[in-house]
């Protein structure tokens, strides 16, 4: 009998075959610059200014973008470089590829720079380009439209090398190609369908039905409170009772736990109310999500409550994103006069002085 990873070829001596796998993953982020020559105005050669951060192989980075370059020596082009935000606890390799974009979105084949494999420690060096474009040339060409231009930035992570055996076909049988994965979705099926549901949970008087086994393999919490000394003196068969959480936002977490995917949400405040249940249920993977999809909707009328929210469930990323957006110019006199300032003056005092400090420090700046 064949070994694993060999087949057998007539009579002579078997096929075996095996791969050295090198598989990496993979982010991108889309950088708008909107009103370059305001940019180039205000920032100096040697100053920077740092975009929101975002997401990439479940880490948190930003970009600090150089109007006038990094030093004297780049002063007539424009430096970008990628930086690992510090809220990441260890350091990590990886490559930064960076292109300027035309007006359709695509990448000008003569503005694309990769970096070499670094590694990017949690608040430390970055990594890019004090001469990624000049500046001459960019302000004669097409992609400067209405003073506005992009920059796109892929992340690659490299994973170990691995080996692994292959199976080799036989010739006398067609190679087919497999399905994609679809686990998702049949444990969605399972959700919606509720066969051999064991638990039901009560919030807000609406009932959900759900699967032991699967709420303990996704939640340590949850494997407390149906498996744990959680679960001690509860009768069985007793519907569990979820406190303080809405009817739909308990749904929207079901369906992550299920499918490791977010129902479409429109709203702002969903997010909110679901990063809080992910901190409930310790999810660190869905609040990570929540945190960067609120980062990328901060507003006026938001922002105050994000930053309580962020401060109580120990979100740092999403901290600094508002704060920072509450220092950004004429912002933080519009949030003032929201009920969510308020509620956060109220809330966590200590916060507005943070607020106020690194205005001031961002002021002096400014200045000099």
């Amino acid at each position: 009998m064949p070994a694993p990873g060999s087949a057998a070829v007539g009579d002579g001596e078997p096929r075996s075959a095996s791969a050295i796998v090198g598989e990496a993953v993979t982010g991108h982020h889309l950088l708008h610059i909107d009103g370059y020559s305001r940019t180039k105005d205000k920032l100096p050669t040697s100053k920077s200014i740092k975009s929101r951060p975002f997401s990439a192989g479940g880490r948190r980075w930003y970009i600090h973008y150089y109007p006038n370059g990094q030093t004297s020596k780049c002063a007539d082009f424009i430096s970008v470089f990628l930086h690992l935000d510090k809220s990441v606890g260890e350091p990590v390799m990886g490559r930064a590829k960076f292109d300027l974009l035309d007006r359709a979105g695509k990448p000008v084949p003569s503005n694309t720079r990769t970096t070499d494999l670094k590694e990017y420690s949690p608040g430390g060096t970055g990594y890019g380009f004090s001469k990624f474009i000049t500046r001459a040339f960019l302000e004669k060409s097409e992609h400067l439209s209405n003073d506005c231009f992009k920059i796109s930035c892929d992340i690659i992570i490299p994973h170990e090398l691995r080996t692994e055996d292959r199976i080799v076909a036989s010739p006398l049988v067609s190679s087919l190609a497999g399905p994609p994965p679809n686990l998702d979705q049949h444990l969605g099926d399972l959700l919606v369908g509720k066969e051999g549901a064991d638990v039901t949970f009560q919030v807000a008087g609406e009932a959900f039905s759900a699967h032991r086994f699967l709420l303990a393999a996704r939640s340590r919490v949850f494997k407390a409170e149906l498996w744990g000394a959680m679960k001690e003196g509860a009768a069985i068969g007793d519907p569990v009772r979820v406190d303080g959480m809405l009817p739909q936002v308990f749904k929207a977490l079901l369906h992550f736990v299920y499918t490791d995917s977010l129902p479409r949400m429109e709203e702002a405040v969903m997010a909110q109310h679901l990063l809080e249940a992910a901190d409930r249920y310790d999810m660190q993977r869905l609040k990570l999500i929540c945190e960067d999809k609120l980062c990328r909707h901060l507003d006026v009328s938001t922002a105050a409550a994000t930053l309580v929210l962020a401060e109580l469930h120990h979100c740092r990323g999403l901290k600094e994103a508002c704060i920072d957006f509450l220092i950004s110019r004429h912002v933080l006199e519009e949030v003032m006069a929201t009920d969510g300032f308020e509620h956060l003056v109220k809330t966590c005092p200590a916060l507005v002085k943070e607020i106020m400090s690194k205005l001031g420090t961002c002021l002096y700046k400014r200045r000099n």
